[in-house]
């Protein structure tokens, strides 16, 4: 099993989807920071009279936040129809 497989109980079933795994905890982190964090900075800049320098900051930590996403998170999907047959 790998690092961000989910764990499989002993009857066979999988665990359920609000279970808190190492991938989960990361990607909470991920979107605290990307969202919060950002947003904290960009307002003592701004209050410190770099309002400009605020508003590149929050743009690029957002932006790179949705960008960790979606190359972690949603790029290794396989998001495919159903085949032919």
């Amino acid at each position: 099993m790998g690092q961000d497989e989910a764990p499989v109980r002993d009857d066979g079933e999988s665990s359920g989807m609000f279970e808190l795994t190492r991938d989960k905890l990361l990607l909470l982190a991920v979107l605290f920071v990307g969202i919060a964090g950002t947003g904290l900075v960009r307002r003592f800049l701004g209050e410190l009279g770099y309002n400009g320098v605020g508003r590149i900051v929050f743009v690029l930590g957002y932006g790179g936040m949705v960008f960790i996403i979606w190359y972690g998170w949603i790029r290794p999907m396989d998001i495919t129809g159903p085949g032919e047959g």
